[in-house]
């Protein structure tokens, strides 16, 4: 059974300098908590094909490779060697302008837990619940980044220091 998970930001920064960032794909460690270092795999750095190898804090990892790209707009990865009990994972960003200094990003994961029918309920239980939280603190680090240009590390800033990002 497929899940899928959604979440979205306002940010207090352009579309085009959160695109920028989001686009700088061996650079997601600066926005996102808990990642050590995420190094390109070969020559791509950017766009259709590009590859990245994410190694956390925990010395875990994940590999991720682009898989769908509109320059400017969204680009959807594909995630592979990794730990979690996965069969297939997905995930992808979308960038929107609302205004001259402002604008929305969602992210979506979509995944298949392994185990069948018992991996079905792990995934609604357990699974879910934990990517929403994923999702909601990478957007935040998305958004204080592109606000402040302070890199996240190993954990994200109190919510005084968040809100002014938020729009």
């Amino acid at each position: 059974m497929e899940h899928r998970v959604e979440s979205a930001v306002k940010i207090n920064a352009t579309a085009e300098k959160v695109w920028e960032i989001l686009d700088d794909f061996g650079a997601v460690e600066k926005f996102s908590f808990g990642l050590q270092k995420s190094p390109i795999i070969g020559d791509k750095h950017s766009g259709l094909g590009a590859k990245r190898h994410c190694v956390f804090h925990d010395n875990s990892s994940v590999n991720e490779e682009i898989v769908e790209y509109q320059e400017n707009k969204s680009f959807k990865v594909v995630l592979s060697e990794f730990s979690m009990p996965m069969e297939s994972m997905y995930a992808g960003f979308k960038v929107e302008k609302i205004s001259d200094t402002s604008c929305e990003v969602s992210m979506h994961m979509d995944f298949v837990v392994k185990f069948g029918p018992l991996g079905a309920l792990m995934g609604m239980a357990m699974m879910r619940p934990m990517m929403k939280g994923v999702q909601k603190k990478m957007l935040s680090g998305l958004a204080y980044h592109a606000f402040t240009g302070k890199t996240i590390g190993s954990k994200l800033p109190p919510s005084a220091e968040l809100a002014p990002a938020l729009a």
